[in-house]
C-alpha cells in the first residue's frame, strides 16, 4: 500500500513525517534551496510526493518544520541555577545546531522565501520565529522569578540581541558562532545593573 492511501492516524505517519523532516534537511545541505524539490524530498524519505503535499503546501514550509523541531530538541531550556548560566546554555546550543551547514542553509532559505511570499512570511514568523523567542522567554521568566534578571537590557531587546545575531551571521557575514560570542554575549547580556545588585543586596541583608 502506498504512502497515499494512509490516514495521517495511521501509526506509520510519525515515521514517515520524522523522514520527510530529516531528508529536507540533509537535501538541503546537499543541493541547496534552488536544487531542492519535492520529488527530491520524497524520494530520499521513501514516500509518495503526496503524502507531503498532504501536510506541507511547499518545500518552504517541510523545512520550516524541520527547522523548528531541531531547535525545538537540540536547544533546551533548563534550569542551570542562574540567568547567565541559562543563558550561556541557550547561546551553546543554539550556536551548535546553526554551525552545522544544513541549518545555516535551512535558515536562509526559510529567510529569502519569506522576503517574496508574505503568505510564508507570516507562518515563519508564527511558527518559528515567534516560537523560539517564547522558549527564550522561559529563561528571562525565569531569572526575573529567581531575582538575577537585570533592568536592563529589557527581556525583547535581549531576544532581538540574541537572535538578531544569529540571523546576521548566518545571512550576512557567514561568521562562525563560537566560545567568545558566547562569552561576549553572556557578559553584556547577564552583567547586573547597579541598581539591580543593590536590591539583592539589600534584599539579602534583611532575611
Amino acid at each position: 500500500m502506498s504512502d497515499e492511501r494512509r490516514s495521517p492516524g495511521r501509526p506509520r505517519s510519525q515515521s514517515a513525517r520524522e523522514a520527510i523532516l530529516t531528508a529536507a534537511l540533509e537535501l538541503v545541505g546537499e543541493v541547496g534551496y534552488a536544487g531542492l524539490t519535492i520529488d527530491g524530498i520524497a524520494n530520499r524519505a521513501g514516500v509518495g510526493k503526496q503524502t507531503i503535499y498532504r501536510w506541507w503546501a511547499s518545500k518552504a514550509d517541510v523545512l520550516l518544520e524541520a527547522g523548528a523541531a531541531l531547535a525545538d530538541v537540540r536547544v533546551p531550556v533548563q534550569d542551570c541555577g542562574s540567568y547567565e548560566a541559562d543563558l550561556r546554555a541557550f547561546l551553546k546550543a543554539s550556536y551548535r545546531i546553526v554551525n552545522q551547514p544544513q541549518m545555516a542553509d535551512l535558515l536562509r532559505a526559510v529567510m529569502a522565501e519569506a522576503q517574496i511570499n508574505p503568505a510564508f512570511g507570516d507562518r515563519l514568523r508564527s511558527e518559528f520565529l515567534q516560537r523560539r523567542r517564547e522558549a527564550f522567554a522561559i529563561i528571562t521568566a525565569r531569572a526575573r522569578d529567581r531575582g538575577d534578571l537585570p533592568e536592563r537590557p529589557a527581556p525583547g531587546t535581549v531576544a532581538d540581541i540574541v537572535f538578531g545575531t544569529i540571523w546576521y551571521r548566518v545571512m550576512a557575514t557567514h561568521q562562525a558562532f563560537d566560545k567568545r560570542l558566547v562569552d561576549d554575549l553572556a557578559a553584556l547580556l547577564a552583567r547586573p545593573s547597579s541598581g539591580s545588585s543593590g536590591r539583592r543586596r539589600s534584599a539579602g541583608a534583611g532575611t
